[in-house]
This record gives structure tokens, sequence and C-alpha cells, in this order.
């Protein structure tokens, strides 16, 4: 079976752990778009972040950004598929936060707004390489409409401690997922990379057995149940392995380059 759409995460997928991509995983790429197939990223990154590393290592196509709640073309950045987090959720959940201490972090049109600076805005927005926007009046900014993601950052105990919690308050208002043990989202029930993964397949015409998705944490396990192959990284958490259809190496040792080289390049070169 041919493989036409793969779709991959980027931090501790697509990336190493020094956030770089190596020159044999870009060739294994370049070598699968010149045989027709469409490679995307899919990320919890906003698109301003993901895309100048979609550039570099030369995909023309579409993007899965903030989870899967926004898809961008990259040529002309044209929205194809767009959700947000409902008003009254971001609302609830800003006072949770107020009453918790915890640090709560929006996204606007793909603009990063906090209420203060400090340590953890500082290291996320180094580690993603954006810029920021401090508001002080934070609550305009989550009475704003079109909010693409929030974002709650703290030690990971303390997260997993509250899970139950937010759950039990949120239920099916939102998606609510980690995508790094500090990282707390919270997104549109349909913005999830699985929602983004089958939208981009019916948007190119591929039927979802000939679709491959590859990633690390929980937040690629809507996608990685619903490709048609589904690959975990070494380095991925157990929970992400038990439901993989495939598990390849590390994302420090080419990972996405053995899965491209054995489930598309190879199959090509028998053909």
């Amino acid at each position: 079976m041919p493989y036409r759409l793969i779709a991959m995460d980027l931090d501790d997928t697509l990336l190493t752990d020094e956030l770089t991509v190596s020159d044999a995983t870009r060739q294994a790429m370049t070598d699968a778009i010149a045989l027709g197939a469409h490679l995307t990223i899919a990320t919890g990154r906003m698109f301003d972040s993901a895309q100048k590393i979609a550039r570099q290592v030369g995909l023309n196509v579409p993007i899965i950004t903030y989870q899967g709640s926004l898809i961008k073309n990259l040529m002309d950045e044209e929205v194809l598929y767009e959700r947000s987090v409902p008003v009254d959720v971001a609302e609830q959940l800003y006072e949770y936060c107020l009453a918790h201490g915890l640090h709560l972090q929006s996204y606007i049109d793909d603009r990063l707004h906090v209420p203060e600076e400090n340590d953890k805005i500082r290291a996320y927005a180094k580690q993603s390489n954006i810029p920021y926007t401090i508001e002080p009046d934070f609550r305009r900014v989550i009475a704003h409409e079109k909010q693409t993601k929030l974002l709650i950052i703290d030690e990971p105990a303390r997260l997993d401690s509250l899970l139950p919690e937010l759950k039990a308050l949120f239920g099916s208002k939102v998606h609510l997922t980690k995508s790094k043990p500090n990282y707390l989202e919270f997104l549109h029930p349909e913005g999830t990379k699985g929602h983004a993964l089958r939208f981009l397949a019916a948007h190119y015409g591929i039927p979802m057995e000939e679709t491959i998705a590859m990633g690390d944490a929980m937040n690629d396990h809507e996608m990685i149940e619903t490709a048609g192959l589904g690959v975990a990284m070494a380095n991925a958490v157990p929970a992400l392995k038990e439901i993989a259809d495939y598990i390849t190496l590390s994302n420090n040792d080419d990972g996405v380059k053995h899965v491209l080289e054995k489930f598309v390049l190879n199959v090509a070169a028998v053909d």
C-alpha cells in the first residue's frame, strides 16, 4: 500500500533534542516529496513558530498547528481549517487560574498573549522562537472570540494533580492535552491532530489507509489512532507506544528517516 500523506510531530519527533533536523532526515524527506508524497508537520506550536521550521526543511504544503486547531498553507498562508476555544470556557479557565495562582497564556490571530513577564514565558518563547505581548488587562484578551489555544505552564506533578478536577470542570467542552510534561493545553473539541489529519487527507483526496502519523507524546495519540500507520518514536511515552502500529528509532537517531525509508522510499524502489 502506498503511503501518500505523512504527518510528523515537531518537538521530540522530527526535531532532535538540539531542535535541529539532521541532513540525513532532510534528504529522506526530499526524496519522499520527489516521489509525490505529501509531507506535513502536525504540532502544538503556533503557525509562526512551525512555519519557520517547515520552510527550512523544504515543505510546501499546508501544515497542522495548535494541535490541529489551525491548518494554513505555507505558500500564501490561507487558512484551511480553524477551531477556537469557546469564550465561556476561556473565562471559566481564567478564573480558575487566578484562584490557583497558575500561569495562563492565550493565542489569538497567531500572536501569543500573557498577563505578565515571568520565567515561564521567557523560557517558552526561547524554546519556540516566538515573540509575545504582555497584556495586563488580560480579561480583555480572554473575552476575544477567536482564541486558538490556551496554555497553562507549571511543574509536571502539579499539572497532573489538577487534571482530574479540570476534566470534571470542562468535560467535553474542550480538548485538553499535554504537549510536554509542563504544558497543559486547552483547545476546541475538534482541534486535535486527528481531526486535522482527516481534514487534510480529504483535502488531497487521500484515503486514511494511505496516511502515516509520527509522534512522541499523548497529544499525538488522536492522529496515531486515526492514521493508516500510527508510528511512535522510541523516545515516546509508554502509553503512545501501546496504541502505535509501529515503533521507530528515537528523534536523536533519525527515527523519521527510518520510517520514510521503510514505508515510502524502499517500497517505491521495489515497485
